[in-house]
């Protein structure tokens, strides 16, 4: 009798696991917020620092609440969200200052400690890593820093809401709910700052793919250096002008401020500016420059080896 045999079974071999470029980009974000926790660490303290100097400030709040209500509307609106201006300002000054120190360090600290060796085995591109670490001072940090500026702005009209009720004096109104106007001029704010210095950031991640050491100097001394020289040889300051326009120039462009010179408010959602904005020239050369500087750091990450 024939029996036929059985073919043999060929085993099949592990499964290959395809990862999205959005899934990558993801993972890539988070490994960002892994090693560098000053990023939402800088802004809490920040925040926790700015809520204890709130409370002390409670001790003379009805006395001064009460000298407030004597004045006209506008300026009883402008003294009593004064408080919650300066948290937000502090907060916004904080996100910059990590967002410039995170950009000097990003590429430049992989190459320092050889860690740049370990993910360049991975099948992470180069222009995944570049984008990962320039979304963190563009996206991360806008979002981080009024998710944080909203929570102590919620601290605040609790706190001072409290002393005032217990002192016979009306709590905080709904026009300063943080998650209202405020919130959303806060929001908008961080949204335009954050484009306008793109260009900003990306060129100080060049320079932290490209200096080996003393990034900070070679970020900043050139440009300050020349526009030195211009005012000295030429007695000159475009060039000083141009770069203050490139650090505070998004205000002008995105706001329409009133109040008097120095103190300048928004009362109304009405002097937000966003067309003005988008059609600056300003704006759009930046984002230009800030695409060619990314595209410099890209190619630089790929050739510059570790230190």
């Amino acid at each position: 009798m024939n029996m036929e045999s059985n073919p043999p079974r060929v085993s099949a071999g592990p499964a290959v696991v395809t990862i999205s470029d959005t899934q990558t980009m993801y993972w890539s974000v988070r490994r960002e917020l892994w090693e560098n926790r000053s990023i939402y660490i800088a802004p809490l303290i920040t925040a926790a620092v700015l809520l204890f100097g709130f409370m002390i400030s409670l001790i003379g709040l009805p006395h001064r609440r009460r000298a407030v209500l004597l004045l006209d509307p506008s300026q009883q609106r402008a003294h009593i969200e004064r408080p919650y201006d300066i948290t937000a300002m502090m907060l916004i000054l904080i996100a910059v200052i990590v967002g410039v120190f995170y950009c000097l360090d990003a590429l430049h600290g992989e190459r320092r400690d050889r860690s740049i060796l370990f993910w360049k085995s991975l099948p992470v591109s180069d222009v995944t890593a570049v984008l990962s670490k320039v979304s963190i001072p563009l996206v991360v940090l806008p979002l981080l820093t009024f998710a944080i500026a909203v929570a102590t702005h919620i601290w605040m009209m609790l706190l001072s809401s409290a002393v005032l009720v217990s002192n016979g004096l009306s709590p905080a109104t709904p026009s300063q709910l943080p998650l209202g106007q405020s919130g959303l001029t806060l929001l908008y704010g961080l949204a335009t700052m954050a484009l306008w210095h793109a260009p900003i950031y990306a060129w100080l991640l060049v320079v932290s793919a490209w200096a080996k050491r003393a990034a900070i100097l070679w970020a900043f001394l050139p440009p300050m250096a020349l526009a030195v020289f211009e005012k000295m040889a030429f007695r000159t300051s475009y060039l000083g002008s141009f770069l203050r326009y490139r650090f505070v120039g998004w205000m002008g462009e995105a706001f329409a401020f009133s109040g008097q010179k120095g103190h300048p408010h928004i009362e109304s959602l009405t002097q937000l500016t966003p067309g003005r904005f988008l059609s600056s020239a300003g704006f759009w050369l930046g984002l230009i420059f800030a695409a060619l500087f990314l595209v410099a750091a890209v190619r630089l990450r790929r050739d510059r080896a570790p230190l």
